[in-house]
């Protein structure tokens, strides 16, 4: 097999650009897609992989190793989960977040066939009729009519069911992640059977060529063949945790992961990295006591160890508080986290416990930690900065247009980036510390210099808290969306989360050194000063 060749979902039209007296070193290698979710062979061969967080769908060749966009980001397909294809080679989609299916027909033009669907997940299509189910606390099976008629439920109230397909025998299985169980019913309705129970949380199922059933588990990372007809289990790998979805080229058997890391499983149980996985943003970042780098990659919180990610924790282990967006350090092994679920948590991965501090907002970004414990998060959807102290909220400031950032000054005050407004202000009065920018984000103060990423401009910008000089230390960086693309909102995908959205995160290291989330290309940046 040719391995894949080395390519980037992001492409810059030139390299970053640098003030005097600084560079710049990638910590991580650019991820090539943004995640990897449903995954389906299509009529010419290749695999076609779905991209919740990115919007995408891409196309891989195992001949060439050649990653084709299909449905790019930006597009009329928004947070693809699954995809299949018809007799007739046109492409179905499921979109999350928005409860859509969607067809994509052999010309390349995309409408929508249902928006009704909510959490719409798995998706096949058997004898040319298509199948889809709700991943969601009392979900549905339903058959959509390909023509935009009625729909039909083949079952109701099951507990997020999940990617399925039809099997040798006529029956359509199915994984139910709320139950940790896989199920069958007849395609012309009636109830349930349990096939098989007591798994690592079934995500996703096809069958072999043998008639085995073959499924991926999100919580333990085991690949299993279970016979459909008693129920017995056979590990044919054992993988990371995080694995969403596989398919079948032939007899190959490939898998793919939440971090876009797709694998082929050898017959003699034997695996091979077709593409290596990576970071889906990153978010937010923050050095620990133990002086590592932290950075909250929505379903993961990863640690950089000796130049390499290390997962602290993902969404299906213990005490892991949801999809993480702000991160600020709170003590040896310990971390205050901002949710897309609206909950501001203190977070100990090592123990693997989390606990909440408040609940119940709306869009939650940054995050820093004040002495005395108290914490300041900036809450975007409500347009407010929030300090929390032994479960009291008080508002610190209102009416702002997209807060983002925070970040506290050497004197205490509080600073926020309104991303909205392009401007970075003081809370609490004295004017903008910074105005005319794009759309700023990670906010950093070091000493008596802040430090933001506007990622609308694709900048690092520095003020000087004294003398108010400002300077951009590094130009053309990789965050921020593409040039020419407008990214559609991410409305999220409850219970797993709320609406999702970018956050290009700076922290500093006791050298000096500033951390980058660099979410276009999904990597980790490094800037320092030169001696």
């Amino acid at each position: 097999m040719v391995r894949a060749v080395k390519a980037a979902r992001y492409t810059a039209a030139w390299p970053p650009r640098l003030a005097a007296g600084w560079t710049l070193t990638r910590l991580t290698e650019p991820s090539r897609l943004f995640g990897a979710n449903g995954l389906r062979t299509g009529p010419d061969g290749r695999i076609y992989i779905a991209q919740v967080t990115g919007s995408q769908i891409s196309a891989l060749d195992l001949k060439t190793g050649g990653l084709d966009t299909v449905s790019a980001r930006g597009g009329d397909i928004i947070a693809p989960d699954d995809v299949a294809f018809d007799p007739d080679g046109n492409l179905y989609a499921t979109e999350v977040m928005d409860g859509r299916v969607s067809i994509r027909d052999t010309a390349g033009r995309t409408r929508v066939l249902r928006d009704d669907v909510p959490s719409a997940n798995g998706i096949t299509v058997h004898q040319g009729r298509l199948f889809v189910g709700e991943c969601r606390p009392g979900g549905r099976l339903l058959e959509l009519d390909r023509a935009g008629g009625p729909s039909r439920v083949l079952l109701e109230d099951v507990p997020s069911p999940n990617a399925m397909e039809v099997g040798p025998d006529g029956l359509l299985y199915f994984p139910v992640m709320g139950a940790n169980e896989i199920w069958r019913v007849d395609l012309e309705g009636g109830g349930p059977q349990r096939v098989a129970g007591d798994l690592g949380v079934p995500d996703a199922v096809k069958f072999d060529a043998e008639g085995y059933l073959v499924s991926t588990q999100v919580h333990s990372g085991q690949v299993l063949r279970i016979d459909p007809r008693t129920g017995q289990q056979r590990v044919l790998a054992q993988l990371n945790p995080g694995l969403d979805n596989l398919t079948f080229v032939g007899h190959r058997l490939f898998v793919s992961n939440f971090t876009g890391e797709i694998t082929e499983i050898l017959p003699d149980g034997q695996i091979r990295t077709v593409l290596g996985g990576g970071l889906n943003w990153p978010l937010d970042l923050t050095v620990g006591a133990d002086g590592n780098l932290y950075i909250a990659d929505g379903t993961y919180l990863y640690t950089l160890t000796g130049g390499a990610l290390a997962t602290a924790g993902m969404l299906f282990s213990p005490g892991y508080p949801g999809f993480l967006r702000g991160l600020a350090a709170a003590g040896p092994g310990e971390f205050v986290v901002t949710t897309s679920n609206g909950e501001v948590a203190r977070y100990r991965p090592g123990d693997n416990e989390s606990s909440i501090l408040a609940e119940g907002f709306d869009q939650l970004y940054g995050v820093a930690v004040e002495p005395g414990d108290a914490v300041v998060v900036a809450e975007l959807g409500a347009g407010r900065v929030l300090s929390i102290r032994a479960g009291e909220v008080d508002v610190l400031a209102s009416g702002l247009l997209e807060p983002v950032g925070v970040a506290l000054a050497p004197d205490g005050t509080c600073l926020v980036s309104e991303a909205g407004a392009g401007r970075i202000i003081r809370v609490g009065g004295g004017g903008p510390l910074i105005e005319g920018l794009q759309r700023p984000q990670g906010l950093l103060v070091l000493g008596r210099q802040v430090y933001v990423i506007d990622a609308g401009a694709r900048e690092l910008v520095s003020v000087d808290l004294d003398s108010g000089t400002r300077a951009t230390i590094a130009a053309d960086l990789p965050v921020g969306a593409p040039p020419g693309v407008v990214p559609k909102p991410l409305r999220g995908m409850p219970p797993f989360s709320g609406p999702q959205g970018p956050f290009a995160g700076i922290a500093a290291g006791a050298d000096g050194t500033l951390y980058l989330s660099a979410d276009a290309e999904g990597s980790v940046l490094a800037l320092r000063r030169e001696n």
